[in-house]
């Protein structure tokens, strides 16, 4: 069972993960990663720039790893790449073969994921508070420079929820086509539900994150922060915490963020802090 934890109140304040000017403190370091997961580490090291090369500008680990938080067997490797240009389909292949290489050499990891991204949008300021914030707060550097020295320092405000996790409204068709396309089996449904309590729960917490005041990347302390403002929705936030860590195949809770959880959280979140500046791709 998940543990029962102290939160505060609406109204308080709880400076947890700020620095003490109140800026987000950059979690996960090279130093928290646990010894099951150094050769995992180590192999990402040296494999990256042999499948990059001179396109590679720089690579970093989020995640439970760097924060030294994985379970063998059970957390996955994430990494992100910036690449001198934008990423290519050669470039999406390689990442591909990366993954399943690393996937396969170390038992103790559940997957390997790599998001590749150009330089150039990491620092553009379209994307100043969302995938730049994602970069300099939630990403350790692995290799190259970090690009965190050129970004601002964050607070956890209304502007970095909305441009974080203000575009539920617009993914959740496509997530409902997923599921529609998706077999019944666990296979296939458990990642499903893995990775939409993960977001939900997490678009959740930010939705509170500036009257909460602070900032977690634990889905039961994001789903207890939540539950101090909306106690109605409190334990099924909690329910898809746990299913964020422990998932299960159903297709029953799938279609339950769809019609239920999703559309109310992102009527919500528009109502409290507007709709994410649309990107490219959204077009």
């Amino acid at each position: 069972m998940p543990p029962t934890l102290p939160v505060p109140g609406p109204g308080a304040r709880f400076p947890r993960g700020l620095d003490a000017q109140g800026h987000i403190a950059r979690e996960g370091s090279l130093a928290r990663v646990a010894p099951d997961f150094r050769p995992v580490v180590a192999a990402a090291h040296e494999r990256v720039p042999a499948c990059f090369g001179a396109r590679l500008h720089s690579a970093y680990l989020y995640g439970s790893i760097p924060r030294g938080t994985a379970r063998v067997g059970r957390s996955d490797l994430d990494l992100l790449v910036v690449l001198r240009e934008d990423p290519t389909g050669t470039d999406r292949t390689d990442a591909h073969a990366l993954d399943e290489t690393l996937d396969g050499l170390f038992p103790q990891i559940d997957g390997s994921g790599t998001l590749l991204v150009g330089h150039a949008r990491v620092l553009s300021d379209l994307e100043r508070h969302d995938l730049g914030w994602f970069l300099a707060c939630l990403c350790t550097p692995l290799l190259g420079e970090d690009l965190a020295g050129r970004l601002p320092r964050y607070r956890p405000d209304s502007l970095l929820a909305r441009e974080t996790n203000g575009d539920l409204a617009l993914v959740l068709p496509r997530w409902r086509d997923r599921v529609a396309s998706a077999d019944g089996s666990e296979a296939a449904l458990r990642p499903l539900v893995r990775f939409m309590s993960r977001r939900l729960v997490r678009t959740a917490f930010t939705l509170v994150m500036p009257r909460w005041n602070g900032w977690t990347s634990d889905l039961y302390e994001m789903a207890g922060a939540f539950g101090a403002y909306y106690p109605r929705r409190a334990e099924q936030l909690r329910a898809a915490a746990l299913l964020g860590y422990e998932p299960r195949g159903d297709r029953a809770v799938l279609m339950s963020y769809l019609d239920d959880l999703g559309p109310w959280l992102a009527d919500e979140y528009t109502r409290v802090h507007g709709v994410k500046a649309r990107r490219p791709e959204d077009a």
